[in-house]
């Protein structure tokens, strides 16, 4: 058995599909509810039937029309007809949010090749048609646009609220902050492209002296901020990104298979390898999963910089941990017991580098012995490997915790990185070579960080036994 599992990534769970008798008008005398008047309950169920039989249980976007055929409506799905579905149930018609279903009269789709082209197809359609009922999007501001700053030498790729009104090219508004960074996630392992605010400059030649970060070693960026890639590359990328945002996918794959050919053909390999990896992905951005697997939760309460601050000085380190990586236990049943390792870069959740174990070695329910387990794996790996270590690792857990995960580290002798673990009940950090833990105001900003750690870390674990607890009892 390998030391790690595969990489654990949430499944976006689905609503059941909806039968024939919930898609059609149910009369209710314990409730009022908003029903369609006579002449147009024919047309509503009508379209409810169309969504039954023809909607097909695949990504995509949705529109919503009303008696004249105009759009009332665009939503996006990871499955078109479970989701549009729901739009004839009893509840949407109750729920004053969503009255104005019983306005709809017919009901349409356009398929997706995945959730994250549904995302942004979404958004186009809504700022083209400006449907009736997605007012919040057509000119709300407060919602999240990605932006790319088309005015420097490498232009970086963000999400913002405030979008700049010169030298940018934005997408959208979305609806959603978090699933429009889990796209940028997923197309950021196609394209490379930077997403820090580092002001990089092509001919300031101390740009090479530079380290890169994280996502440079893991290949999810080219390293601009290195001068790795010309300011001509970078953009060729960039324009390569533009296409796809601006949903020319086709006419992109068949562009970046002509530059691989050619670059075959010219005897430059390792070039004509990447694009053949790219192409790759793009045509099986589909099977990557949906991309709220990928967001990062919006966090409202917590400033990454200022708790990386807090942490460098309440921990006495010499840099702030920009790289932390947060082990939790969880057990099935009091017998099979898992565990969980997540990691957060520069302050901020980083799916990639999640990873999930099954516990070997230890019978029962023993925390101590399965924290020393988890933890000898995974750094003997990184050793053996010769990777970096986390700057800075959180063990969930009290003093006992603690000291399970420093007998890892002494008995294959391997210096451990920087190391604590947090107790839930009183939120106290425990310290190698401290007796006494380490006491933080709740509002302190490094505590609040640790406490994102370490609950990210718990869901990710739970998450993992009732998987296997699902598989245990229905089997797979």
């Amino acid at each position: 058995m390998a030391d790690e599992d595969d990489d654990l990534e949430d499944e976006a769970v689905e609503s059941d599909e909806p039968t024939a008798e919930e898609l059609l008008p149910q009369a209710s005398d314990d409730a009022p509810e908003a029903i369609p008047d006579e002449p147009h309950l024919f047309a509503y169920r009508r379209a409810a039937q169309k969504v039954r039989e023809n909607f097909p249980a695949k990504p995509g976007v949705y529109l919503m029309k009303d008696s004249q055929g105009r759009v009332i409506y665009v939503g996006k799905a990871v499955n078109l007809r479970s989701r549009a579905g729901s739009y004839f149930l009893e509840a949407a018609r109750r729920e004053q949010r969503t009255q104005w279903v019983v306005d709809i009269c017919d009901a349409d789709y356009i398929e997706c090749a995945s959730a994250v082209d549904a995302l942004l197809m979404e958004a186009r359609l809504i700022k083209d048609i400006q449907p009736k009922h997605n007012k919040e999007l057509k000119d709300d501001k407060t919602f999240p646009y990605l932006q790319i700053t088309t005015h420097e030498d490498f232009p970086r790729v963000e999400v913002t609220r405030t979008p700049r009104e010169r030298g940018v090219k934005l997408y959208g508004p979305f609806a959603h902050a978090g699933l429009l960074r889990g796209a940028v996630q997923v197309m950021q392992r196609i394209f490379k492209f930077r997403t820090c605010t580092l002001d990089i400059e092509e001919n300031d030649e101390r740009w090479r002296w530079f380290r890169p970060c994280l996502l440079a070693s893991i290949g999810q960026c080219t390293a601009p901020c290195n001068l790795r890639i010309s300011k001509e590359e970078y953009r060729r990328d960039i324009h390569r990104l533009q296409m796809f945002l601006e949903g020319n996918k086709d006419e992109l794959v068949a562009e970046m298979k002509m530059e691989m050919l050619e670059a075959a053909r010219q005897l430059h390999f390792e070039k004509a390898a990447r694009l053949r990896d790219e192409v790759r992905l793009l045509e099986n951005l589909d099977k990557r999963g949906a991309i709220d697997t990928h967001a990062q939760p919006e966090v409202f309460y917590i400033d990454p910089k200022k708790g990386l601050a807090g942490l460098k000085k309440v921990l006495k380190l010499s840099e702030a941990p920009r790289r932390i990586e947060g082990v939790d236990i969880a057990h099935l049943g009091g017998g099979e017991t898992v565990a969980s390792l997540v990691q957060f870069i520069d302050g901020l959740p980083f799916k990639p580098g999640y990873r999930r174990f099954k516990i070997q070695g230890v019978a029962g329910v023993d925390d101590f012995r399965s924290i020393h387990e988890v933890v000898a794996r995974r750094f003997r790996r990184l050793a053996d490997e010769d990777e970096a270590f986390p700057d800075l690792l959180l063990i969930d857990g009290g003093k006992g915790q603690l000291s399970a995960a420093l007998a890892a580290f002494r008995d294959m002798q391997i210096t451990p990185p920087a190391l604590l673990s947090l107790a839930k009940r009183e939120e106290e950090i425990y310290l190698p070579g401290r007796d006494e833990p380490l006491r933080l105001s709740r509002h302190a900003y490094a505590l609040r960080l640790l406490q994102y750690v370490r609950d990210e870390a718990h869901r990710f674990a739970q998450h993992y036994h009732h998987q296997l607890r699902r598989k245990s009892t229905l089997g797979d």
